[in-house]
């Protein structure tokens, strides 16, 4: 087996009011042998339940996907659980212009 080091840069995307962090996501920038490109990966989307109602999960999402599109990302992966609590979040997804696209599988370690 041959293993070689492949380095990522992650960036991390936060929105503050009144004083503190209320909103936060982080974009991956990965390659692969596959394409010249990067993938861009987007994890930890979090908004504060009080600051739901403002837009700022689609103002990140916004910011990340300019940011892929300027590193000249061929594709941008959002990941959910799949475990039926979170069809809001699918939808939501879904109308940023995300499509469902598969199963993710994890594993604990």
């Amino acid at each position: 087996m041959h293993k070689q080091e492949v380095v990522a840069r992650g960036i991390r995307f936060s929105i503050n009011k009144d004083g503190r962090e209320v909103a936060r996501a982080y974009l991956y920038l990965l390659t692969n042998n596959l394409h010249t490109e990067p993938f861009g990966l987007v994890e930890d989307v979090f908004v504060d339940e009080k600051y739901r109602s403002l837009n700022l999960g689609r103002e990140l999402l916004a910011e990340i996907i300019a940011e892929a599109r300027n590193n000249k990302c061929y594709k941008l992966i959002a990941t959910s659980r799949n475990n039926g609590t979170r069809q809001a979040v699918h939808d939501w997804y879904v109308r940023l212009g995300f499509r469902n696209y598969g199963t993710e599988f994890r594993m604990e370690l």
